[in-house]
Formats: C-alpha cells, structure tokens, sequence
C-alpha cells in the first residue's frame, strides 16, 4: 500500500534523479537541487511519474492517470503510470519524450527530447522497450516494440530503433544498427552526437570514388576523347511540333 514507506522510497528516487540532472547536465552544475526541482521539467515529471507509480500499484484508480495526464499538460513529458524506471534516470529538456505502459528503463539512463519508447501493433502484454543501464538515447529517436537494449549502448538522434541492441554498442539510422566505434568508451554519458560514424554517407563517398577511379580509366583507355567530346557538344532544342493551340 502506499504509505511511509513509499514516500521515503519516493524521496531517495528524487534526490537521485537531481543528482543525476547535477552531473549529467553542464548548464545545471552551478544550480542549487531546489532550483532545478522547480525548473527542470524532466525531473518534475520523473518524481510525478514516481508517484502515480506507487499510487498504481496500490491498486488506486484513476489517479495515477491523472497524475500522469497533468504531468504531460505542464511538462511535456508523457509517462506512463506503469512504466517502470530505475534509478537516477536524467531526461535532458524532456519535450516530447513519450514513455510507454510496458517500457521499462535501468539505472543511470540518460533521454533527450523528442525520445519515444513506444508500441507496435496493438496485441496486450510486452510491446515496449527495454533499456538496460547506462543507456544514452539521443533527440528525436524512437525504440519501437518490445526491444532489448544492452547495457552502456548508446542511440544516435533521430534513430529509429526496432531490433535489439547489444551492450556496449552504438546504433544509427533508420532502420537503426549498430555501428563499430573507434577508440575506447568515454567515461560516463557521451553526447558527442557530431562524431557518430554514419555508413551511409561512408558508402556514398566509397561509390563517388570508385565512380572517379572508373571515369578516369576510360578517359586514359579513350585518350580523353570522350571527355573532351562531352564537354564540345551542344545541347540541341527539343522539337515540340506544332502547337495544338495555335500559339
């Protein structure tokens, strides 16, 4: 039942997830806990989220969604009141981060805005993801269907993720993969979004260069008569015929 004991649980959950917001955000290390409590609309939908969870699980109705309802209305941030969430979980900005019912996210997991954790199809039972501990999922990615995602990955912004993800791995694109980084695993969360490898521009560039090699044989194989003669020919006027309309 939800009593003493839930609010103290309650009350370590906050002074974690202000900790994690002290730590993991650089424009927030000089701020007091208060002010970011009052400020943060990711930490105030995290300990409302905290809340309407308990009161769920006491079996309460409609209150948790409720809760839940005013949660999204002031802070943009949509939880679902029977998601579970570990410990000291940081949703950076929080507009537009949508959790699901059945989604369920480890410890020290870092969100940005726009991230959603949602269902496929409309079967009952497991349909959202989960996220393992010391996962970073960057803005505007969607985990899409009832995923695993290894411990310590990391999904790129604007990915769209359907499969599951390995630990330790960073995923990219859309549909979203994992891709091999190069150099070892920084310490805590990595939000350097700019240095992601993309493999589609990789294979773009490795077919513009392959198509330069080829151009460059024949032009060697023709004497460079079929450049030059490209370049000389003049663009003739297409024929219409005559005009229907008499203009």
């Amino acid at each position: 039942m939800f009593g003493l004991g839930t609010l103290a649980r309650v009350g370590r959950e906050l002074r974690q997830d202000l900790t994690a917001a002290q730590e993991r955000d650089p424009a927030a290390r000089g701020l007091g806990r208060l002010e970011i409590l009052l400020t943060y609309g990711g930490v105030q939908a995290l300990l409302v989220h905290r809340i309407a969870h308990a009161v769920h699980q006491a079996g309460v109705p409609m209150v948790p969604h409720g809760l839940a309802y005013v949660s999204r209305i002031t802070t943009g941030v949509e939880i679902h009141p029977a998601a579970r969430i570990g410990d000291a979980l940081f949703i950076d900005h929080g507009a537009g981060v949508v959790i699901g019912e059945t989604a369920e996210i480890g410890d020290n997991v870092t969100l940005y805005q726009g991230v959603t954790l949602g269902g496929t199809g409309f079967a009952r039972g497991k349909r959202h993801p989960t996220v393992d501990a010391d996962v970073v999922i960057g803005s505007g990615a969607k985990l899409l269907g009832p995923i695993h995602v290894g411990a310590s990955a990391k999904i790129g912004a604007n990915s769209v993720v359907i499969h599951d993800v390995p630990p330790n791995s960073t995923v990219v694109g859309n549909p979203g993969h994992p891709v091999r980084v190069e150099g070892r695993r920084p310490e805590g969360p990595d939000a350097d979004w700019v240095h992601l490898p993309d493999p589609i521009a990789d294979a773009i560039a490795g077919l513009a260069s392959r198509i330069g090699a080829l151009e460059r044989a024949v032009a060697e194989l023709t004497g460079g008569e079929a450049e030059r003669s490209a370049e000389v020919r003049p663009l003739r006027p297409v024929s219409r015929g005559p005009n229907p309309a008499g203009g």
